[in-house]
């Protein structure tokens, strides 16, 4: 091997560059942070049962808190109160038949035989087998009673066992009475859960109820066994919240706790008060001795009374010291008003609609806030309808119509089940503006005539007949309004005109 050949060989050798140790930069994690273990979150406990395991293990605690609170508890009564008030209203849910002729029109006639007879039907005495109820009455208890309760029963009662002319009444049942602790397979291959019987597709099929409610102290005669009754014969009305879930839960579920945690916390600072608002205070002997014998208490203690507006000179060698515990304190009121806020939160409802407090209130604040519960109303008046309305209307139609009750032909029974249904509205937070805004929107095309009145809970047919009506009277007095009464104003102010000689 040559000089030149070794010199070849060092130049053709790879030439390797001094190492040195990378960086190493940290991975991101990856995920949700509420699935992730760490030290803030080791006692939150969570499963992941089914619906109906959850409902299992908590709904009869849940029902008999959210009842003591219902009658206990002021908030949740008003709570409950807010409901009735803005989901039904005083008027209830009105029927507004649309039957149709073969031309398209509107059958007036009919219609208004229907909303006749449906009317007669709903009134007290009639329309519930008890005979304690009328429809709106009806549904403010069945409300009240899935808010409260979860859910209600309402039995659909056809037959003479309805005892009115049209063969058919309601039998509204309190949830206890729907067999929670059966569970079991039906013969013909159906589960029963918690009393309710469910095909494959997990459609109510049957309901078995006790004939009495288990927290009854009277047990009826003859009255052991549960029965089963047929879903087509029984309305079980709740809100869902998962799919697949069977039974109902109270709707302030989730402020149970700060309700209850809310009302101790009032009672302790009122207690509180009236023990500062007594001043009491206790006599320390400086010297040992003790006082009059006649002062004792059964239990050996002094007493002493106060009278009010009255000074007491202690005696030599004594010393007061007063008892003055500083209730209620400062923050009581802020407290509760952010406790409040996160109850109305969970119960769905403004603050100032729950704790009737205005005192920080705006016209803006108290526009939005009626504008945010209003849509909350009208999405449970959709639910109510759906749920109670409807399908009564449409279990009505049918024995109305064979009792003779409802004079129409049974022929056309499908043309008769088109209806409509009229909630309550409410007024206007400024009706001014809101009359100028309403009358731009109708002029624009936005809006109908029908829709505006509709949104203050009005039926517009009714409304047009009364303004029919009240100007065939004017006419017929020769009185006249608006711009009318205005122009023959002013035509009679006018100063005549002619020649003057």
């Amino acid at each position: 091997m040559g000089l030149f050949d070794r010199f070849r060989r060092q130049e053709a050798a790879p030439r390797v560059e001094p190492t040195v140790p990378r960086r190493l930069t940290p991975t991101r994690r990856r995920g949700f942070d509420g699935g992730q273990e760490s030290r803030l979150l080791y006692s939150w406990i969570a499963g992941n049962s089914s619906a109906d395991r959850d409902v299992r293990q908590a709904l009869k605690v849940m029902r008999a808190r959210s009842r003591d609170l219902a009658d206990n508890n002021d908030y949740a009564r008003r709570f409950l109160q807010v409901l009735e008030n803005n989901v039904v209203g005083p008027d209830g849910v009105r029927l507004q038949a649309r039957a149709k002729r073969q031309d398209g029109r509107l059958d007036e006639p009919d219609n208004a035989l229907i909303e006749d007879r449906f009317k007669q039907w709903a009134k007290r005495g009639v329309c519930t087998v008890d005979g304690r109820h009328s429809l709106n009455s009806a549904a403010r208890l069945v409300l009240r009673s899935v808010a409260r309760d979860g859910e209600v029963l309402v039995r659909l009662v056809r037959g003479p066992q309805a005892q009115n002319r049209f063969e058919f009444a309601l039998q509204i049942i309190e949830s206890d009475q729907l067999d929670f602790d059966y569970w079991a397979v039906a013969r013909n291959g159906n589960e029963i859960r918690m009393g309710v019987e469910i095909d494959g597709f997990n459609r109510p099929v049957a309901y078995y109820l006790l004939p009495y409610h288990p927290g009854d102290d009277v047990m009826r005669r003859g009255a052991t066994e549960r029965e089963r009754v047929p879903a087509e014969n029984v309305l079980h009305i709740y809100k869902a919240d998962r799919p697949g879930q069977t039974r109902g839960v109270p709707w302030i579920a989730s402020a149970i706790v700060r309700l209850k945690m809310l009302g101790g916390y009032e009672e302790a600072e009122l207690v509180a008060a009236r023990t500062a608002s007594a001043k009491m205070g206790f006599f320390v002997s400086l010297d040992g001795e003790g006082g009059p014998v006649e002062d004792k208490t059964p239990d050996g203690d002094y007493l002493t009374d106060a009278q009010p507006g009255s000074f007491e000179r202690l005696a030599h060698g004594e010393d007061f010291k007063p008892f003055d515990p500083q209730h209620p304190t400062t923050a009581f009121s802020e407290f509760v008003k952010a406790l409040l806020r996160g109850t109305s939160a969970g119960l769905g409802v403004s603050y100032h609609a729950l704790s009737n407090d205005l005192s920080e209130a705006n016209y803006s604040s108290l526009r939005q806030g009626a504008l945010e519960d209003r849509d909350a109303w009208r999405t449970l008046q959709s639910w109510l309808i759906e749920c109670f309305y409807e399908p009564v209307y449409a279990a009505w139609l049918e024995p109305a119509i064979m009792s003779g009750a409802l004079p129409l032909p049974f022929s056309r029974l499908d043309k008769f089940r088109a209806a409509e249904w009229q909630a309550r509205g409410w007024q206007w937070v400024d009706p001014l503006k809101e009359v100028n805004a309403n009358k731009i929107a109708v002029e624009q095309g936005f809006k109908s005539r029908r829709q505006v009145v509709g949104d203050t809970g009005k039926d517009f047919e009714a409304v047009i007949d009364e303004i029919a009506a009240d100007q065939a009277l004017a006419e017929s007095k020769g009185v006249t309004f608006g711009e009318a009464a205005e122009a023959t104003q002013g035509e009679s102010n006018a100063d005549p005109q002619g020649d003057q000689d």
